[in-house]
């Protein structure tokens, strides 16, 4: 069927094809003019609008008689279209988590090249400070004199710096280099009143013996994180938990959660001081109640702001 129908547009085309030019050439040879053309330009038109015919003819045939052409047309294509359609918006999530895993990617190469720097830093000579530590804290006060209060802090932190990184050189020079927009920052920051904490940390990895420190500060509200007899953290466990197997376990892990907690309020301590036997406070209380839940407190002893050393001691009731 399909060979036949094919032999018939040839046939058809054939036909057709010297009618449309024996038109043109007529209407040309007459000089007959459309829409006020050229004879010749006219004559052309005639024989396009004849070309457009065989195909209409002949795509019309292939509709009537040709069913899988009919399938193709208004079944298949229309359904590719939609089915393209909806891949494409399946896509867009994809492209946007390709552009997230990108991101993470770039990321990681700038921590990998950041590392390899840092591991050159640690080949080429003795690293005496890393990238971002805190190299000096101090407690700000805002009053009419806090420019040469910030001045001298500047001076110690000098020195405290140049001892570790130079420390066989007697002359004292300044070593510590600041942005002057840091420094403009916490001249106005301190002196719209308040309580600070100033901490003066390393902008890269230092050599010992390097003339010169990058520095930036970081400057905090000295404020109160805890207050004395305030519960900071507490716990309810099971008398299973203080055997003698599990009880450091049980008190490291509460004591992790109490850091966790004073950071987020903002503490700057890295450790906290605990009074008192833990251990012995719990198996005292076990000794004494042979009860299967306990309730254990973390309170805190005193009052304790940014810079503060945070002091605990433990309370253990039976429930």
């Amino acid at each position: 069927m399909a060979w036949i129908l094919i032999v018939f547009l040839i046939l058809l085309g054939g036909l057709i094809a010297p009618f449309g030019d024996l038109l043109g050439t007529r209407i040309g040879k007459a000089r007959f003019s459309l829409l006020k053309l050229r004879p010749k330009k006219t004559a052309t038109i005639v024989t396009i609008i004849t070309g457009g015919f065989i195909s209409a003819i002949s795509i019309g045939l292939l509709i009537l008689v040709s069913e899988e052409f009919r399938q193709r047309l208004f079944v298949d294509i229309p359904f590719l279209q939609k089915t393209l359609d909806e891949s494409k918006k399946a896509l867009l999530p994809l492209q946007e988590e390709r552009k997230k895993l990108e991101d993470k990617i770039n990321n990681k190469e700038i921590e990998l090249n950041k590392l390899k720097s840092d591991v050159k830093e640690f080949r080429r000579g003795n690293v005496v400070i890393k990238r971002g530590q805190t190299l000096f804290i101090a407690k700000v006060s805002s009053n009419p004199n806090i420019k040469l209060d910030l001045g001298e802090i500047y001076n110690s932190a000098d020195r405290y710096v140049q001892k570790i990184v130079i420390p066989t050189k007697k002359e004292v020079k300044n070593i510590l280099l600041w942005r002057t927009s840091d420094i403009s920052e916490i001249e106005q920051s301190t002196s719209k009143g308040g309580n600070w904490i100033l901490l003066i940390k390393s902008a890269t990895n230092v050599l010992k013996g390097d003339n010169f420190v990058f520095v930036y500060p970081e400057l905090l509200q000295n404020k109160i994180i805890v207050r004395r007899e305030e519960i900071i953290t507490s716990v309810i466990v099971e008398k299973k938990e203080l055997d003698y197997k599990n009880i450091n376990s049980t008190i490291n892990t509460l004591l992790r959660k109490t850091r966790d907690k004073i950071k987020a309020k903002g503490s700057i301590v890295n450790e906290i001081n605990t009074r008192g036997n833990f251990i012995k406070k719990i198996r005292d209380s076990l000794n004494i109640n042979q009860n299967n839940k306990y309730l254990l407190e973390v309170v805190s002893l005193k009052d304790s702001k940014t810079a503060d050393s945070i002091v605990v001691e433990l309370n253990i009731t039976k429930l």
